[in-house]
């Protein structure tokens, strides 16, 4: 079914963000950005936190939703399940590309998610120094890194062919300089960040709400 309303994405430039914006366009679904200013506290606000329990970005409302009834969903990973079923795309041909799919998308959500964004906040934003929790999650990121790059080992994509799993972990990568990475220790990582970064819809989705940061 032709998507006839624009979906809501509400949104900030984040590596959970992209992970919505780069599907939507990667999927030719029509949609209306709406800013969560995460750092002026939008997150906390209550008609947010009607569609999004968590008081986490992103999430959307669909208003062509099943049955032709409007539906919200939060969680980016349940987010891109929910599209991928919608439009029938990137998400396997069959029961067996469904779990690899599935298994690396459930990957990136419990642990290159996480432990990244543990990476960043005690490199970059925790008030004190803490020389072991830098260390412990700098270091997990690097074994998750090593994970992603055997899996890459002679195919192109985590799954095998392009996928929402792929669009899920590219923006937590795209943040390696900051997690404490270097791509050239994971040559077939580096060259999949490369790969999946010169599609133009990733592109596109990458650069939505770049002025957000500024605001």
């Amino acid at each position: 079914m032709a998507q006839q309303n624009p979906i809501e994405l509400y949104f900030f430039p984040t590596p959970n963000g992209w992970k919505v914006s780069i599907t939507l366009e990667e999927m030719g679904l029509s949609y209306v950005m709406k800013p969560v200013m995460i750092g002026k506290g939008d997150q906390f606000k209550p008609e947010y936190e009607a569609i999004s329990p968590n008081n986490k970005m992103p999430a959307i409302i669909d208003p062509d939703g099943p049955d032709g009834k409007p539906i919200s969903v939060f969680e980016s990973g349940a987010i891109l399940q929910y599209l991928a079923r919608k439009t029938g795309k990137f998400y396997g041909k069959d029961e067996r590309s469904r779990v690899a799919v599935e298994e690396w998308l459930m990957w990136q959500t419990s642990g290159l998610g996480p432990m990244g964004g543990q990476a960043l906040h005690f490199r970059e934003f925790c008030d004190e120094q803490i020389p072991y929790a830098i260390a412990r999650y700098t270091n997990e990121v690097k074994r998750l890194y090593g994970v992603m790059n055997k899996r890459l080992e002679g195919r192109d994509y985590l799954a095998d062919e392009y996928s929402i799993a792929d669009m899920a972990c590219w923006g937590w990568i795209f943040l390696h300089e900051r997690e404490g990475q270097d791509l050239n220790d994971f040559s077939n990582l580096k060259a999949w960040f490369e790969r999946v970064g010169e599609r133009p819809a990733v592109k596109r989705g990458h650069a939505l709400g770049a002025e957000l940061r500024a605001a």
